[in-house]
């Protein structure tokens, strides 16, 4: 290809999030190493994934705030065909559903052991898979 000739564009990123002007706190705080939850003032409970209002109570009285990054394992699947790219090349991987040291579920993936390791209330600690210009939140293993 010379230098002259249009560059073939590039597959769209199904696995990357699309910051909004009310997200790009979430995501810039993951880039710094941190996962931020919203706090509703009003019912006093914690939730993720982050919304302007809280699902609980309907307030829209929420903050944001820092996790402590711990975790327990609620369920998970180990995903060994998966056709959107970029994520046949990354499998196996496993999703997973954590259970939040200050009360929410997450979405997430478990990374840095084996699946066959897995355990429901196993401990997890936060670490972070960047991709691109993001950090996206996962979890590994406590020591």
């Amino acid at each position: 290809m010379s230098a002259t000739e249009p560059s073939a564009p590039r597959p769209p990123r199904h696995d990357l999030p699309e910051p909004d002007a009310f997200t790009r706190a979430y995501w810039d705080a993951a880039t710094e190493g941190r996962l931020l939850l919203r706090r509703c003032r009003a019912c006093d409970r914690a939730h993720h994934y982050p919304r302007e209002f809280c699902p609980h109570c309907w307030s829209d009285e929420v903050d944001w705030e820092p996790a402590s990054g711990r975790a327990t394992l609620y369920t998970w699947s180990t995903v060994h065909r998966n056709d959107l790219p970029p994520f046949a090349a990354r499998t196996p991987y496993v999703a997973a559903v954590v259970d939040l040291a200050e009360g929410p579920r997450m979405m997430t993936e478990i990374v840095e052991v084996p699946a066959t390791a897995l355990r429901t209330g196993m401990a997890l600690t936060l670490t972070f898979r960047h991709e691109e210009s993001f950090a996206i939140p996962v979890f590994r293993p406590a020591a």
